[in-house]
């Protein structure tokens, strides 16, 4: 059991940017409806420099004095942030929550009671739900049952994110020995976190649902979707991991890449977004191959890549 006397157990560190209200509130609440009190859990945010918002008079509407606040005396960028949140973390576990984000009943309990189970794994983690702006849910990431016992493989992180930031805590000593998020990557940097962090320390993946993720129109990885600068960071985190594992095939993670480029462009054209589904056109153009092309079209012709 944890001794009050020590650090927290949790730090729970939500980092924010102009966040909208509704969701905000939500990310807080949810945490605050399972709090074990200050001596366990520290929960604080983040503001990262949000200009035309009173952040800190949002926060202490919602959580009063119980959850502190920091605002950084410049905008840091995603990354800058994530970092800032360890930085300013006590607690022995570090859970960084999105401002869009938020935790379901038992999700510190259950990750506890792992942290209990495997004593040498420095990553915990839950699997998420995926919701969108009006809290419709779209469906629950994937069981990972080769990951419910503590190990080391990696192979799950790959050529996708099989889990979302809402469901990890990180043991916060292996944030400060191992260094922190890669500035280098923009959308990609949680999946290579996440990845060096079972690699070197062990990680556990629990079969339950504890966590939301929201997926919105505005955030970060769907800008850089429109943009095709999601599928570039793809590339930069597929060089990274060709470099550190012996395991990972670029030849699979490139044909991966571009039929995520060419499901993009077919889903930006549906939703008349023509700017965004050119750029994943012309990725998809450059870098696939003959046969990645044909087999592409024939999917699409078959009507057998709905994805």
């Amino acid at each position: 059991m944890h001794d009050p006397s020590e650090a927290p157990f949790w730090s729970v560190m939500i980092p924010a940017y102009r966040p909208k209200e509704a969701h905000l509130r939500k990310a807080i609440e949810s945490v605050l409806s399972q709090d074990p009190g200050p001596d366990k859990a520290q929960i604080q945010v983040i503001d990262d420099c949000s200009p035309g918002v009173d952040v800190q008079a949002m926060v202490q509407s919602i959580g009063g004095e119980r959850v502190a606040f920091y605002k950084n005396p410049q905008n840091l960028g995603l990354a800058g942030c994530w970092n800032a949140c360890i930085d300013c973390s006590r607690g022995r576990w570090v859970h960084i929550l999105h401002q869009d984000d938020f935790v379901l009943p038992g999700f510190y309990r259950e990750l506890e009671k792992m942290a209990e189970r495997n004593s040498d794994a420095v990553f915990l983690a839950s699997r998420s739900l995926y919701i969108d702006e009006n809290e419709l849910i779209l469906g629950a990431s994937s069981r990972l049952a080769n990951m419910e016992e503590a190990t080391h493989a990696v192979d799950n992180f790959f050529y996708e994110a099989p889990v979302q930031c809402p469901g990890v805590v990180v043991l916060r000593e292996f944030y400060k020995k191992s260094g922190q998020f890669r500035s280098d990557l923009r959308f990609t940097l949680d999946c290579e976190m996440w990845a060096r962090a079972i690699a070197e320390g062990g990680g556990v993946v629990t079969r339950h649902v504890l966590s939301g993720y929201r997926i919105t129109g505005d955030n970060e990885s769907t800008r850089l979707a429109r943009s095709g600068e999601g599928l570039r960071d793809l590339e930069r985190l597929h060089q990274v991991f060709s470099e550190r594992y012996p395991g990972f095939d670029r030849g699979k993670a490139r044909r991966k890449l571009c039929e995520l480029a060419l499901r993009e462009a077919t889903r930006f054209a549906a939703q008349g977004e023509m700017e965004a589904a050119k750029a994943s056109k012309a990725y998809w153009e450059k870098n696939a191959t003959l046969l990645t092309r044909l087999v592409g079209v024939w999917k699409r012709w078959r009507g057998l890549d709905s994805n």
